[in-house]
């Protein structure tokens, strides 16, 4: 397999831009120079990339990129030319037209601390002219509605806990489960509102007190497409890394890539925490996401993300 060189000294980014040009010049379009320059700058220095091919060219290099590359490249490096917020307002935007994605939907919501998602929701109506939750609203009906516009609302980032509030809230998930009620009205509130130490508290609790994990609770009672979004959503809360170490073994583990997925959560994750969720994807599997990628994917689309998951 072959490795992508990478200079010892990062050029300036108007030679990035020359270079990126010069790349898409003629009738070819010279994809591993684009990717060993973008796949090795971080989101400031890409931004900057942006300013300045404009500048030199005048000509939009999103735009660009868009009718030189194609397939799953293009849509890899679409979503990692911008930055880590502008990312996510568009991976938002993508899963409501797909008339919801509820998986990456529950990612963002879930995921982000309060302010980081706050931001997030700005730039998507900044961006788009909308609200995120008036997007979501009009693209879903009954449970998942309320569900989906609820966990946008501002959570309390504290790390206090109340241990009354905490069984109280625990009796009302086994309530829920054993009559699986799953949309129960308390339960999404609880979900959506409380603070994620309080919710872990809460979900421990659980565990000791029904000798169960919530999650196993969810799967266990003839579970229906929104206990399994409730499911998903406790994952992220609980440990972001872990659930996301998940899909990618579902990406890359079953019959045929799941290149959104790969995409997405290596994209998405690679300027934050993917050293821990690789770790933890080579517990489960025994294997690392080098290989996986690797053996799961081909030509430059390979190697786009083989340099995401190796930076």
């Amino acid at each position: 397999m072959a490795t992508l060189a990478v200079p010892e000294t990062i050029p300036s980014a108007s030679e990035d831009a020359e270079q990126i040009w010069k790349a898409c010049k003629g009738w070819g379009t010279d994809e591993t120079a684009i990717i060993t320059i973008l796949a090795h700058r971080d989101a400031t220095q890409r931004k900057i990339i942006r300013l300045a091919f404009e500048e030199q060219y005048k000509e939009n290099l999103i735009m660009r990129l868009e009718s030189e590359l194609s397939g799953d490249l293009e849509r890899a490096v679409y979503l990692w030319i911008f930055d880590p917020v502008e990312r996510e307002a568009i991976i938002a935007n993508i899963a409501v037209k797909k008339n919801i994605d509820y998986q990456a939907i529950i990612e963002i919501a879930c995921v982000n601390s309060p302010k980081e998602l706050l931001v997030v929701k700005e730039e998507y109506h900044d961006r788009y002219k909308r609200s995120l939750e008036e997007d979501i609203a009009v693209h879903t009906v009954g449970d998942f509605r309320q569900a989906c516009t609820s966990e946008f609302t501002y959570r309390y980032d504290g790390d206090e806990t109340d241990t009354a509030v905490v069984r109280l809230e625990a009796k009302t998930f086994h309530d829920a489960i054993k009559s699986q009620t799953f949309n129960h009205n308390e339960v999404i509130r609880i979900l959506s509102t409380r603070s994620k130490a309080q919710l872990c508290a809460t979900f421990n609790y659980y565990k000791d007190e029904y000798g169960i994990p919530i999650t196993k609770a969810l799967t266990s009672e003839s579970p229906n497409e929104f206990a399994l979004a409730l499911r998903m959503a406790i994952r992220c809360i609980v440990s972001p890394q872990k659930y996301f170490a998940k899909v990618l073994q579902n990406a890359v583990g079953k019959a045929g890539t799941d290149e959104d997925a790969l995409t997405r959560v290596i994209v998405m994750r690679a300027e934050k925490d993917l050293k821990v969720i690789k770790e933890m994807f080579h517990k489960r599997t025994n294997a690392t996401l080098k290989h996986a990628v690797g053996t799961e994917t081909c030509g430059h689309y390979n190697s786009f993300l083989l340099a995401l998951v190796g930076n």
